[in-house]
């Protein structure tokens, strides 16, 4: 059996280490931090009781709890200097005695309790000259004080420290009742002080509890929030790269089989000729093998390349058809400027912008018509789809949403270089304005 040297420590048991701890918490809550100057601060203007008010009364509702705390303080002090056996010097002074403690749990909480057991040991002696009428230790104005000041330290602090609190006032209960005798058991009021002070007590942790939980739902919700959102912004970004791989990888495909096909178009064609396609040729089939290594990993295992070409601006008629017949949405197109062929990436995005934007109108406004004005210009390319109020008479109810549609359509401008604004118009409905740059070309130009 291995027995300790005098240079190893003796293990401590867990009971040892959990006084120790408790102690330990004892020194830090009420005696290390006793002068902390810990002021109360104001009630944010978003609480129940400002936000109900507005202007110069809203500032004065952020001092309602030093003035539920002042109003405290002095029924106390009226309680304790309400005593005819007494002379007016010796009242005012009882009554002071009980205001300072609980004033000063605003500015310094802990060394608000210790004044108040202080004040209780100062102001017992000038009770009736016959202590066999008057209870103990606590006059009525100290007791008062007392249970106010342990509420809003516990307010103010941790439960760990109001448990603190409320033992040592059943220790100077117990010292009073040793010092003044067995003679006066009957007439000590320590027993209603704990019971008054631990109902108290109990409602101040239960708000605790019910803060620390709201406070961590909130903290939960946003972080939910942001990851969802996050999640939707990489979910569209893999949908759009998928749809951009698809449309270059076509054109890649198709400069590889031309490039190669060329050289069999020309009769005779000079070597440098054939060596400059098939050059062509072997930069495009490495350019599509790389684009499909890296790009590749945003497809799902499950996913399919589609059979059918990405949609196009020219496949826009029908899906306002569509829409038209299997929704009922009244839904009209007009098309502004040169009608002219736009890089696929452009018209796809430019599809998909549409096909959100109708969406969410059949989701929040149901039964109300949109209009779609598509303007070839330039410099690009400009999208407009906008949407009436819903109907009062709209048998469906809007759904509500997360935004994530939105999401989805400033991310495929972003990637483009465009911009958009989306937001409410005067008339109650819906506006969604969309501009894609377009590189111009010399047709464009001639």
């Amino acid at each position: 059996m291995h027995l300790p040297t005098g240079g190893e420590a003796k293990p401590r048991s867990p009971e040892f280490r959990l006084a120790v701890d408790a102690l330990r918490g004892l020194r830090q809550d009420l005696f290390h931090d006793a002068f902390a100057y810990r002021p109360l601060p104001r009630t944010a203007t978003d609480s129940p009781l400002p936000r109900r008010l507005a202007g110069r009364p809203q500032e004065y509702a952020t001092w309602a709890p030093h003035a539920l705390i002042t109003a405290a303080g002095l029924l106390a002090m009226v309680i304790g200097s309400d005593n005819s056996g007494r002379g007016a010097t010796t009242n005012l002074f009882v009554g002071l005695a009980a205001l300072a403690p609980i004033l000063l749990t605003m500015v310094r909480p802990v060394m608000a309790f210790w004044l108040s057991l202080a004040a209780t040991l100062a102001t017992y002696p000038m009770a009736f000259v016959n202590s066999w009428q008057q209870e103990w230790p606590w006059l009525p104005g100290s007791f008062v004080c007392h249970l106010v000041v342990v509420t809003v330290v516990a307010v103010r602090t941790r439960p760990r420290t109001a448990a603190w609190m409320w033992l040592l006032t059943g220790i100077y209960g117990l010292i009073w009742q040793g010092a003044l005798g067995g003679s006066h058991y009957y007439r000590s009021n320590t027993v209603e002080m704990l019971f008054a002070s631990a109902l108290s007590l109990l409602v101040v942790s239960v708000w605790h509890i019910r803060r620390d939980a709201a406070r961590t739902v909130t903290a939960e919700q946003t972080v939910t929030a942001h990851e969802r959102s996050r999640r939707t912004l990489l979910e569209e970004r893999t949908t759009i790269a998928r749809e951009l791989h698809d449309v270059v990888a076509h054109h890649m495909s198709v400069v590889a089989i031309q490039a190669e096909a060329a050289p069999y178009r020309v009769e005779n064609p000079p070597p440098e000729l054939e060596k400059a396609f098939a050059t062509i040729r072997e930069n495009a089939v490495a350019a599509l093998t790389e684009l499909r290594r890296v790009l590749g990993v945003v497809r799902a295992e499950d996913y399919e390349a589609p059979d059918a070409p990405q949609p196009t601006l020219a496949d826009l008629d029908a899906l306002l058809a569509n829409v038209r017949e299997t929704t009922g949405l009244g839904v009209d197109k007009t098309v502004t400027g040169a009608v002219r062929e736009l890089p696929q990436g452009v018209e796809l995005s430019a599809y998909r912008i549409v096909q959100e934007a109708l969406s969410n109108t059949l989701r929040h406004a149901p039964g109300a018509s949109a209009k779609v004005e598509i303007g070839y210009v330039l410099g690009g390319l400009g999208l407009r789809i906008v949407n009436d109020p819903p109907p009062l008479s709209a048998l469906i109810k809007p759904s509500p949403g997360a935004g994530h549609g939105i999401t989805g359509m400033r991310e495929r401008v972003s990637m483009l270089g465009g911009e958009m604004t989306a937001g409410s118009t005067d008339e109650g409905g819906y506006e969604v304005a969309v501009f894609l740059p377009v590189p111009m070309t010399n047709e464009d130009v001639a």
